[in-house]
C-alpha cells in the first residue's frame, strides 16, 4: 500500500474532506484505531478516507461526527465528496474506479475497446464523444480528464499489478485517424514496458470462454477478490466466492488462448508502424501513389 503522507487538501474535494477528517481526529487526540473503535470499520479503511482515496459511508460519517463532536459536518458533506470523486465517471463504474486505487492486482479483458488505463487523450475523447453524441465539449472533457486521471495509479509507490488481454480487433479498429492510432498503440506498448504490466492479444480466429463482455478481476490486500462485468449502459460487481472462482478459471483459459506477452507487444508495434505509414502516405501524394500501385499489382496476380 502507499506510504502514509499528509493529504493535500487542494487536490480535490475528497482530499479536502480527508484532510479535514485527519485534522479533526488529531485535534481530538485520537489515533485511527481509537476513531475506528465501535464503527465496524478497519484502520486501513479510515486511512484511505484521510488520503482522499475512498468515500465515507453515511453510517461511518455519523460515527465520526459523534466521536469528534463535529455537529453532523461529516454526514452532511460525505455525499458532496462522493459526487466530486465521481465527476466524469459512469455511475455503474464509480465504485470500481474507487476500488482500483486499492487493488493489489487488476486483470482486464477488453473485447471491443482499449481499457481505460491504457487510453490516450485522443482515444478517450473519441470514445466518449461516440457514447455521448449530445454531450457538450465540457462534458466530454470531464470524462476524458477522469479517465486519464485514473492512470496516475501507475505512478504510485506500490501500484497494482496490471494484466490486460485485448481482442485483436481492438488494435485493428480505426477509432482514430492513422496518426492517432499509431500514438495509441505506441502508448500501450510504452505503458506495458515502463510499468512492467502484461498485455496480451487474443487472435481474432481464437475461440475462448470470454467471447463477449468486458470483464475485470481485482484482488486486494485486505479484502476478498471481486469481478466486474460491463454491458452497454450498465455494470455489475460479482463478489460471490464460487462465481469469482469461475471467472478466475475462465480468465486463466483466456490467458492460454492469447499470444505470449512479447509476441503480443510485437503485434501492437507492427500495427502502430502500419498506421504511421498510412499517415505518411496521406500527407505525401507520391507515397500514396506508390501504395496504390502496389495494391493494384497484388490484385492483378
Amino acid at each position: 500500500m502507499p506510504a502514509k503522507k499528509d493529504p493535500d487538501a487542494s487536490v480535490s474535494v475528497p482530499c479536502f474532506y480527508g484532510a479535514e477528517l485527519r485534522y479533526k481526529r488529531e485535534q481530538a487526540g485520537l489515533t485511527l484505531e481509537q476513531l475506528a473503535e465501535g464503527s465496524f470499520r478497519g484502520i486501513p479503511f479510515l486511512s484511505q478516507i484521510e488520503r482522499g482515496e475512498r468515500g465515507m459511508p453515511v453510517d461511518l460519517a455519523r460515527h465520526v461526527d459523534q466521536r469528534l463532536g463535529t455537529d453532523g459536518f461529516f454526514q452532511r458533506r460525505c455525499e458532496d465528496a462522493a459526487k466530486a470523486r465521481r465527476v466524469g465517471i459512469a455511475p455503474h463504474f464509480a465504485d470500481v474506479a474507487d476500488l482500483e486505487k486499492l487493488a493489489r492486482t487488476i486483470e482486464d479483458w477488453a473485447p471491443t475497446l482499449v481499457p481505460g488505463l491504457l487510453q490516450t487523450r485522443a482515444y478517450a475523447a473519441a470514445v466518449a464523444s461516440s457514447a455521448m453524441p449530445r454531450a457538450s465539449e465540457a462534458e466530454v472533457e470531464e470524462v476524458v480528464k477522469a479517465r486519464l486521471e485514473r492512470a496516475r495509479l501507475f505512478a504510485r509507490e506500490s501500484p497494482p499489478k496490471f494484466w490486460a488481454i485485448l481482442d485483436e480487433s481492438v488494435i485493428r479498429r480505426r477509432v482514430l485517424p492513422p496518426a492517432g492510432m499509431a500514438e495509441l498503440l505506441d502508448h500501450i506498448v510504452e505503458v506495458a514496458r515502463t510499468t512492467r504490466s502484461i498485455v496480451q492479444i487474443v487472435p481474432e480466429t481464437s475461440v475462448h470462454p470470454f467471447m463477449t463482455g468486458l470483464t475485470r478481476i481485482m484482488t486486494f490486500y485486505d479484502a476478498p477478490p471481486l469481478v466486474y462485468t460491463e454491458g452497454l449502459h450498465s455494470g455489475q460487481v460479482v463478489d460471490f466466492p464460487a462465481l469469482v472462482m469461475d471467472y478466475r478459471e475462465s480468465y486463466d483459459l483466456l490467458r492460454a488462448a492469447a499470444l505470449p506477452p512479447e509476441a503480443s507487444l510485437a503485434m501492437i508495434e507492427a500495427a502502430a508502424e502500419e498506421s504511421r505509414n498510412e499517415s505518411q502516405q496521406q500527407h505525401r501524394p507520391e507515397l500514396r501513389a506508390v501504395a496504390q500501385e502496389q495494391l493494384q499489382q497484388r490484385n492483378r496476380r
